[in-house]
């Protein structure tokens, strides 16, 4: 989880009110924050990275004002419409990152730590959001060195300026191969030839997104207008972003005129907000609480958001910068939050029924044990995966991918339908230890089909520089005769996928398939970066040991 610094004095001050420094140590845990140390001066705080915002004193205190009862209710951005600021989007751009919005800030103050705590808060966003950058990133400016109108377009590999943090020109490709950012971002636009740049009215560049700015718009503790502006391949998730930036800048003091955008199918942000339609019953079916809708609305705009009771359904409304809210057991949580959890009393199940664990979890425990007997140690990874580890580095055919909806993260965006990739990913990552290196996992893999289909597989791994085919065979025939009692039989298989060619064997038990075993083919260890010899198998325990 992330972490973030928070000045206490600062925090009061930005509150307002007569809030103590206990009230907000108190409050903080309710917001979701978890506090990691403290002195008499600072809180370092985790914060969930589905709310960025909490990444700055700023948005802190906008939800503490709230649990505080200081000000409730949707923060509303006043954002002023002139003709001073525009920006036109070139049609070169439209197949490499077609979209840009932005706003201008103005008349606003920051220190040292704010602008600090906005940097990380960026890469938040840019990690989250942004996917590594690919799908949208910020750039942040000082407008006092820019002259409008801006220009978004394309230009090629050749273009010069002077980067962030540089005091000498440089092309495209040298900022790609000499800048830590254009090492760790560059392959965004690795493979194209042009690249999108935002020029100022005087042919200036002001930013190459998603890489790097100028270093002519710096913004430092003197910059008292800021420019914002975000690029990306997804219109929503670009303006998604911009609406957190907006709602901290805002926070901060600053005042806020359009930034007027057109060309290839851009617009000016609107920052609309959401409507969802809550069911008050829910309230008590989830929460155990008997409380009137009136007191519910309460609740909602004490977590900053607005609501109204509509016939016997309360219509509740969602800030554009709230993207972690999705549906009404969302507002379950806020609801919760605003009555304050510690008031919400435990009670007992009224179900007088013994649990027991079922026939699954007793014979996977049965199989665990076994493997663990062997000096073979258990992974535990998780069911949602990457295609560039599921698939990818493994070499498999990825035409049944299962893709995760609005995933917030790079590293789980498929579900898995394969045991052996996570292990081999364990390994690359234990590879400053010493082997022989065993790993077994047992757990769910999933199947296109309607619905998706799910079954329990087991797996195991060995690595040392002398394994080989006999050796893991040997190890899986022990597994399943010790646990289950069960003979298994070999055949050779023409499938390679994961496993070497002629070191690798169907798995049969009753004239039925249940897996593979085999030795590892060197070029995906190389893909891994396992320098060692690996063998394993992954057997099917549904339809084998339990239905």
């Amino acid at each position: 989880m992330p972490v973030v610094e928070l000045n206490i004095n600062r925090v009061r001050n930005l509150i307002s009110g007569k809030t103590t420094r206990k009230q907000i140590i108190e409050t903080l845990p309710f917001l979701g924050l978890d506090i990691e140390s403290q002195n008499e001066e600072k809180i370092r705080i985790e914060y969930s990275p589905n709310r960025p915002d909490y990444s700055t004193e700023f948005g802190v205190s906008l939800g503490l004002q709230g649990l505080l009862g200081i000000k409730k209710g949707i923060q509303k951005f006043n954002i002023k419409k002139t003709k001073n600021y525009s920006i036109k989007v070139d049609s070169s751009v439209s197949k490499i990152r077609p979209f840009v919005t932005g706003i201008v800030a103005k008349n606003g103050s920051l220190n040292g730590d704010d602008i600090q705590q906005l940097m990380w808060m960026q890469e938040d966003l840019h990690d989250g959001i942004g996917r590594k950058r690919k799908k949208s990133s910020i750039g942040l400016h000082n407008v006092d060195k820019i002259s409008f109108p801006l220009t978004y377009r394309t230009l090629t590999r050749e273009h010069k300026f002077i980067p962030l943090n540089s005091n000498s020109e440089q092309t495209i490709d040298e900022i790609l191969t000499n800048t830590e950012v254009g090492q760790k971002y560059g392959c965004v636009v690795e493979n194209e030839k042009n690249v999108p740049i935002i020029l100022d009215s005087e042919n200036n560049t002001i930013s190459f997104p998603p890489i790097i700015n100028s270093a002519l718009t710096t913004v430092t503790s003197s910059t008292k207008n800021i420019l914002v502006e975000v690029t990306g391949i997804d219109k929503e998730a670009a303006e998604d972003m911009l609406s957190v930036v907006v709602s901290i800048l805002q926070t901060a003091g600053f005042e806020f005129e359009e930034l007027k955008i057109s060309g290839n199918k851009n617009s000016t942000p609107l920052f609309k907000d959401r409507t969802i339609i809550y069911e008050p019953k829910l309230t008590s079916e989830i929460l155990g609480i008997d409380m009137n809708i009136s007191n519910m609305v309460t609740c909602l705009k004490k977590c900053r958001l607005d609501a109204s009771v509509k016939g016997k359904k309360i219509n509740c409304i969602i800030p554009r910068y709230r993207f972690d809210i999705f549906g009404p057991m969302d507002l379950v949580e806020e609801i919760a939050l605003g009555y304050g959890i510690a008031e919400i009393e435990p009670k007992l199940s009224p179900s007088t029924t013994i649990g027991q664990k079922n026939d699954v979890i007793l014979k996977t425990e049965l199989i665990r044990k076994t493997a663990v007997g062997l000096g073979i140690l258990e992974a535990f990874n998780s069911s949602l995966t990457s295609k560039k580890v599921l698939y990818d580095l493994t070499k498999r055919e990825s035409t049944e991918i299962i893709s995760v909806l609005d995933s917030k993260s790079q590293e789980h965006t498929i579900l898995r339908d394969s045991l052996l990739p996570g292990l081999l990913e364990n390994l690359s990552k234990n590879i400053h230890e010493s082997y022989p290196q065993k790993f077994f996992e047992s757990g769910v893999v999933f199947t296109k089909s309607d619905p998706i289909n799910e079954s329990v597989n087991f797996a195991v791994i060995i690595s040392h520089k002398d394994t080989n085919f006999s050796e893991i065979k040997a190890v899986l025939q022990s597994i399943l005769r010790t646990s289950f009692k069960i003979n298994l039989q070999t055949k050779t298989s023409e499938n390679q996928e994961v496993f070497s060619e002629g070191r690798h064997a169907d798995i049969f038990v009753n004239d039925k398939k249940i897996g593979e075993v085999g030795e590892i083919n060197s070029e995906i260890l190389e893909n891994f970066r396992i320098r060692t010899s690996v063998t394993g198998f992954e057997i099917k325990l549904s339809g084998l040991i339990f239905d």
